[in-house]
């Protein structure tokens, strides 16, 4: 079989191939389609003979239910026999969109398409070109993940033709999904709303909507003989090729024992790949590493967990290094992701609490004019976290005031700078719950050499994990103005790490 790519552009052209996608699945054809969560594999889900080519193309077990994809509410009474009145406030509230909803479902719908079941999973995808294919092919289309069963889903038409070219009749590619992950799954066919795959929607939302929600035993349980009734819950799913492990515990350690896994394996003559996140990159050791996305940006992590390990798949590593990422929100879903395509296998590093800072220390030269402009941002942004914050330089031969420029622009930001006087570093300063951070390179060292029983002395560029900070010594007041922008952005990172490092 010749696998047909289409793609849509946006332009005059998108009608007919919609058309001809449309043809081919009223035909029984099989034909992969973007949806704002991942690519689908489609066939008319009311042909039984269709269906089970979903099954075969993807080498999916035949007892794995497929969602029914739709593109209008109307649609909907036709496959369910019933439909509770917390479906329509769902639907009302995020149709179209990333939830998939499980019902009765009525005789038009085969077995086939149901994995056995007497329900049936129903979505309608918030993607425009998902939708106008829908309506093409006849307004109900069954759509898994399109890839090869237990493969990573495919985020783009290329991971769709690595897994199925000539196994299927056509890919429509429609670029890179919004979202990445597949849709939450609730099933509403019992009297009790209850979560069979977490996604998108998470049950905060949901409870917003209509009230207390359960979340499956099948979920909680990894060992559980319970059987899911959701689509893709059942087998293991998302492996790439390589065994993948998930570290938890504090940043620090987690860090660590990556480190110390990819260096065991290099010296076995044998690579390792790490999946980590902005925050993080900084500190690693692997040559091969790959940048999940931010822990401010959840969004992120979803989108391009799938991609990456597809990615490692392409690069050939011998194994895969993950840092956890639990939370709340969107981390449920992602680790659920995650902790299938490791096969559940997680190492839990470090025991015990952490010890908080007690002292931020902001070392520079003079100490006129960086280091108090820093201390004065700390200041701000740390009120009432019980954290001392100084500042201190390495050559001071008398007190001076603070630099006139640099107070300037202290008090157009709002920050008072009081009384400083210039203060030389000491050995009362430091301590073991002090985190040094030092104007430059030069200072550090010279501290290293001095006292070199202080542990966390860095350079702020080092420890906020980015670079940009100039001196403005000399220069005109738009120079300091400059430096208290860049110090600003980098005390803004380096107070989310001590947080993430449970330090503050």
């Amino acid at each position: 079989m010749v696998t047909t790519i289409v793609t849509i552009r946006g332009d005059e052209t998108d009608e007919a191939k919609i058309a001809q996608a449309g043809e081919l699945l009223k035909a029984g054809k099989l034909v992969a389609f973007p949806t704002e969560t991942v690519y689908g594999l489609g066939a008319n889900a009311l042909d039984a003979q269709a269906a089970s080519k979903i099954y075969s193309a993807k080498g999916r077990p035949s007892d794995n239910p497929l969602i029914v994809h739709i593109a209008d509410w109307d649609a909907l009474g036709l496959i369910v026999s019933e439909i509770p009145a917390k479906a329509r406030m769902l639907a009302e509230k995020f149709w179209p969109g990333p939830l998939t909803m499980i019902f009765p479902k009525s005789s038009r719908v085969p077995y086939e398409t149901t994995g056995g079941l007497d329900t049936v999973a129903v979505r309608m995808p918030g993607n425009d070109i998902a939708l106008r294919l829908i309506r093409a092919g006849g307004g109900y289309i069954a759509a898994p993940s399109a890839n090869t069963s237990g493969r990573p889903s495919p985020t783009s038409a290329q991971h769709v033709k690595d897994d199925l070219d000539g196994k299927i009749d056509m890919i429509v590619d429609g670029g890179e999904v919004s979202i990445g992950l597949e849709s939450t799954i609730v099933d509403l066919s019992e009297e009790e709303p209850a979560i069979l795959r977490p996604g998108y929607i998470t049950r905060a939302m949901l409870e917003e909507v209509i009230g207390e929600v359960q979340v499956d035993q099948a979920l909680i349980k990894d060992d559980s003989n319970i059987i899911p009734k959701a689509p893709g819950m059942k087998y293991r799913h998302y492996a790439p090729k390589a065994d993948l492990l998930v570290v938890e515990g504090r940043q620090q350690d987690v860090i660590g024992k990556i480190n110390e896994l990819v260096r065991d394996k290099a010296e076995h003559g044998l690579t390792a790949g790490v999946i980590c996140t902005e925050e993080s990159r900084p500190y690693y050791e692997a040559e091969i590493l790959r940048v999940i996305g931010s822990r401010e940006d959840e969004n992120s992590i979803a989108r391009n967990l799938f991609a990456i390990l597809r990615e490692f798949d392409s690069l050939e590593v011998d194994g895969i290094y993950s840092e956890s990422f639990e939370s709340p929100g969107l981390g449920q879903a992602i680790m659920n992701r995650l902790l299938k395509a490791a096969g559940h296998q997680v190492l839990q590093v470090g025991s015990g609490g952490v010890s908080k800072y007690s002292r931020l220390l902001f070392v520079s030269s003079g100490n006129t004019c960086v280091s108090p402009m820093a201390e004065g941002i700390a200041r701000k942004k740390l009120e009432g976290k019980g954290i001392e914050i100084l500042s201190r330089g390495m050559v001071v031969l008398f007190p001076e005031p603070l630099n006139q420029k640099a107070e300037a622009v202290m008090i157009r930001n709002g920050i008072k700078p009081g009384r400083h006087m210039s203060c030389q570093l000491s050995r009362e300063d430091l301590g073991d719950g002090c985190l040094v951070l030092t104007v430059d390179r030069k200072q550090k060292e010279e501290i290293q050499a001095a006292y070199p029983e202080q542990n966390n002395v860095y350079t702020l560029e080092e420890y906020a994990g980015c670079q940009g900070l100039s001196s403005p010594y000399g220069g005109e007041l738009a120079d300091y103005g400059r430096c208290f922008e860049q110090l600003e952005r980098m005390i803004d990172k380096a107070v989310r790490r001590m947080e993430w490092e449970g330090r503050l």
